[in-house]
């Protein structure tokens, strides 16, 4: 087996990234205090048609995602993009090539918040490449269910992973100087209905499980921007609902601007005063209806003035305002941390016999199959489909493993729709590579089921050759009716443009696979909450969250269903072991260290993600779940290379949202801590008593 090389990643370790050799664009160029103040100055030179025309999108020729300058008043044009995987105008735009990063729920499966930033800094940095200076961007809705056709552009189902992967984005893309645009707040959690559907959500649910990456992108990586999604929410359109635009902003300090989603404004008064400064399109609502309202009095133009320095500020806080030189795409650097991050991100499922690595220098012939096996699939579709700057093919990737030996011409690829050719091929190699797989995208949710062809096709390979390797290439979790049957099973999510070179570098070893599961994988859709239509997707006018906090593995192990993989689950090539657990309080204060050591038990270098939940005492309001995820940390060992690891747990990790007092209290008692390789993998376990 070739030897696992670590990868090393260039840091960003400065707030800033030079664009130019006499330019660079650094966050916070101003103070946000000065920023608004310039800004007040000139909207008070505006017109009010200029003020009108400031408040909505504009589409002219090829100018698409875009407002109208001033020249006069020195406003610039504000260029938006789409880009949770990279730089898109999405929907009817121009699109400029770009790097397809792995798909966000990739990335959320290497667990690693320092390639978190790392990618936000790539998309932050293509994104002015590209010519704009607002990316839509990260999605950071929960997947509440895996049906949801967007499942592949957001992070996670547990809401801590969500945070730290969401804030760690964010700061990678602001570091360039691009505003981030963190959406789509809140509770976009399905296609089906998303225009129209009213989400009867809890207040606990809401604090719990689907506020606290935004409130976390607010208050730690201080986003510049927000998106108000489509749903209605407790009776009320979210972008017109002043509850969720001003008050928990306000709450949370947030200092930026709202924009809505495109067709996500239903009112002009009532949108306004709630707190949208910005409507996405071509101004339904902002345009005329909005002067209108300001000359009949029924909206005070003050209110158009806040909203309009609320975004000029955060622009002129971003340096916006001052010429721009936008900075060249570097093609083969980003294409090679979009292939480092894809590789940190597959999932090794399954590896029966270790039958993974294969070796390369040995194999004689090797059968290449499926319909992912003759064209790369480097993300989902929809608005946060990236036009690559260049695609590696999956085929190529695996020749090159095979080259070293002499043996490329022995590699036989086939899309697998003849059946009886599939079944030749694969009992004639000595191990057949199968890769299938779903191109899931926004406009409509999905089944979580391969199609019948391609589940047709792997029992086909897999009773013709028992050395079989499934690789999926899917944006969310799906289920695995021929599990039993094949050799071994890497889920490789969306891999970004390098798919052919990321994938094989798994398969052969040149890569110690070390992704573990950001959402659970059931064993049938029904296992989810889309066993109950009430729940999901609804009667096509409301759904209800009935589930309150019990969301992903949550509601497996409060319904004890068992998955057919568990959140955080993930193989190695090697293994690992878990010893010596120990707490160190810091009373008076309810926050916790938990060490314990990490020895590498096997081979081969390798890096593990170990993971603590949290047992919480009865709560009078309603109990938690058995156990929630609180910290994370990935580390890197060579073979009996041990490390010990110190994880804090804050208050939060403690804390549950009190429907009756409206706070986060701590319920005295006694705490289960649990340090383990995956929510159901629990290797040590202790308590804490906190008073």
């Amino acid at each position: 087996m070739p030897s696992y090389r670590s990868l090393r990643f260039h840091t960003l370790v400065a707030c800033c990234l030079v664009l130019a050799p006499s330019l660079a664009i650094c966050q916070s160029s101003r103070s946000h205090a000065l920023a608004e103040a310039e800004a007040r100055a000139i909207v008070s030179k505006m017109t009010l048609d200029e003020k009108v025309g400031q408040m909505h999108g504009i589409r002219q020729g090829t100018r698409y995602r875009t407002t109208d300058p001033i020249p006069r008043l020195g406003v610039p044009e504000l260029q938006m993009t789409n880009g949770p995987a990279g730089p898109s105008l999405g929907w009817g735009g121009r699109q400029k090539p770009a790097t397809a990063m792995p798909s966000p729920t990739a990335l959320a499966a290497s667990w690693d918040v320092a390639l978190a930033r790392e990618y936000g800094a790539v998309i932050g940095a293509e994104s002015l490449a590209t010519g704009a200076r607002l990316i839509e961007a990260p999605d950071m809705n929960i997947i509440r269910v895996p049906q949801n056709g967007r499942a592949f552009e957001n992070f996670s189902e547990d809401p801590y992973l969500n945070s730290r992967m969401a804030v760690a984005d964010v700061e990678g893309i602001q570091s360039t100087g691009a505003l981030a645009n963190i959406k789509h707040y809140f509770a976009n959690n399905q296609e089906t209905n998303r225009m129209t559907v009213n989400e009867l959500i809890d207040e606990r649910a809401m604090r719990e499980i689907y506020f606290p990456a935004f409130e976390a992108c607010i208050k730690e990586a201080h986003a510049a921007s927000l998106m108000c999604a489509y749903p209605i929410v407790n009776g009320t359109h979210v972008c017109e609902n002043k509850p969720l635009l001003k008050d928990i902003l306000q709450e949370w300090g947030f200092d930026g601007f709202v924009i809505s989603d495109n067709g996500a404004v239903h009112s002009t008064v009532p949108s306004v005063n709630a707190g949208l400064d910005f409507e996405f399109g071509m101004g339904r609502f902002y345009a005329e209806p909005l002067k209108q309202a300001v000359v009949s009095g029924q909206l005070a133009e003050s209110a158009i003035d806040d909203a309009l320095v609320r975004r000029l500020a955060k622009m002129i806080e971003f340096g916006l305002f001052q010429p721009v030189k936008d900075p060249a795409l570097d093609v083969l650097k980003d294409g090679r941390i979009s292939r480092e991050i894809a590789e940190q991100s597959m999932v090794l499922l399954k590896n029966n016999s270790a039958l993974l690595p294969l070796n390369g220098a040995k194999l004689r012939k090797v059968a290449l199959i499926g319909p992912y096996a003759v064209r790369a699939l480097p993300g989902g579709s929809g608005s946060a489909d990236v036009l690559p700057t260049y695609t590696i093919e999956p085929s190529n990737g695996v020749r090159q493993q095979l080259l070293p030996g002499g043996f490329a011409s022995r590699l036989e690829t086939i899309d697998g729709n003849d059946l009886e050719e599939a079944a030749r091929l694969a009992n004639e190699s000595e191990v057949a590579i199968v890769m299938v797989g779903a191109n899931q995208g926004e406009g409509s949710d999905h089944p979580i089921d391969l199609s019948p062809a391609q589940n047709k096709l792997i029992e086909i390979v897999a009773g013709a050759n028992p050395k079989t390797v499934v690789v999926l290439k899917t944006g969310s979790a799906i289920t695995m009716p021929w599990i039993d049957r094949v050799a071994a099973v890497i889920e490789a999510w969306y891999p970004g443009q390098e798919d052919g070179y990321a994938v094989a570098r798994v398969l052969f070893g040149e890569v110690n696979p070390s992704g573990k599961l950001p959402i659970t994988f059931p064993v049938s859709g029904q296992d989810t909450l889309a066993r109950n239509a009430g729940q999901y997707p609804g009667n096509g006018k409301e759904v209800r969250y009935s589930e309150g906090i019990n969301v992903g593995y949550r509601w497996f192990a409060t319904n004890r269903i068992k998955p057919l993989y568990p959140f955080g689950y993930g193989l190695s090539y090697t293994t690992f072991e878990y010893s010596k657990p120990r707490l160190v309080s810091s009373e008076p204060k309810p926050e916790v260290t938990v060490s314990f050591e990490v020895k590498n038990t096997g081979k081969f270098a390798g890096a593990e993600i170990a993971q603590i939940y949290v047992g919480f005492p009865a709560i009078t309001e309603g109990d938690e779940p058995p156990r929630q995820l609180k910290g994370f940390q990935k580390v890197n060992l060579l073979p009996g290379e041990s490390r010990t690891l110190a994880i804090r747990l804050d208050a939060r990790a403690f804390s549950y949202w009190s429907v009756l007092k409206h706070e986060w209290l701590i319920v005295p008692g006694d705490y289960k801590i649990m340090i383990g390789a995956s929510s159901e993998d629990i290797r040590q376990e202790t308590n804490i008593h906190i008073r």
